[in-house]
């Protein structure tokens, strides 16, 4: 399948013009809709996000990851094999971690003239037809990258972050379940939460956190919205520590 992972939003025509272009090169494809919403024009935050929900599929997936605020400019698109799977999209550090956990990567860059394809749009005009060649079978339109992929050592492996806000109001971090024990206490615009295994387990409109179905910490209010109750926002930071610890 072809998994779309974007910044464009369900509003207006750009998912749908991706869609049309994949389909007029690959007319048997299967698309899926994972996010139209992931941060926007934010690579780092969205780099975590990817990784961690590109878990869940199987080898032979192709996502097509646009989160792309230098589009048109000198940043390269690449695609990219790592651990069976395929990203194709802009060089800019949204697949860092993808790459990182995978331990080995191909790439190629892709190749066009820069004057047959919009300036603003990649996602349609490169990225979308690039994956429908991998769809389809056939290699990726360009060249081994021998310089490699535009990597980000500063970005740690767990980010200590707020990277995604849902439709609940629930926030999620860029840090795995595995990262932070239970018996910590996370730290969120001054306020502290403890660890609850299931929304069910604290009183309604108690905050708390908790590991997502998809592996990563999560800050949420049992039938409440976390991001409103605590004013929180893609980027803000997070703290923890031991509870006895006095942090």
């Amino acid at each position: 399948m072809i998994v779309l992972f974007t910044d464009f939003g369900l509003e207006g025509p750009y998912i749908g013009q991706v869609k049309a272009r994949i389909l007029a090169n690959a007319p048997g494809a299967t698309i899926l809709d994972l996010f139209s919403d992931a941060p926007a024009h934010n690579p780092k935050a969205s780099a975590y996000l990817l990784a961690a929900y590109a878990g869940a599929f199987p080898a032979g997936t192709i996502f097509v990851a646009v989160v792309d605020p230098g589009v048109g400019g000198a940043r390269a698109g690449i695609a990219m094999e790592a651990g069976g799977q395929w990203f194709v999209g802009p060089d800019n550090g949204l697949f860092e971690i993808a790459a990182r956990r995978a331990g080995s990567t191909d790439l190629w860059e892709l190749d066009y003239e820069p004057g047959s394809v919009s300036a603003s749009f990649h996602g349609r005009d490169v990225f979308a037809p690039s994956a429908a060649r991998l769809e389809i079978g056939s290699a990726p339109p360009g060249a081994v990258a021998v310089a490699g992929l535009d990597r980000q050592p500063d970005w740690p492996d767990d980010l200590a972050e707020i990277v995604y806000i849902d439709r609940f109001g629930n926030a999620i971090t860029g840090m795995r379940g595995s990262f932070v024990k239970p018996s910590f206490a996370l730290r969120v615009n001054h306020v502290y939460l403890d660890y609850a295994g299931v929304f069910s387990d604290v009183p309604k409109g108690t905050a708390f956190w908790y590991v997502n179905s998809n592996g990563l910490v999560e800050i949420a209010v049992n039938q409440g919205r976390a991001a409103d109750m605590l004013d929180i926002e893609v980027g803000a930071g997070v703290w923890f520590g031991a509870q006895e610890s006095g942090y």
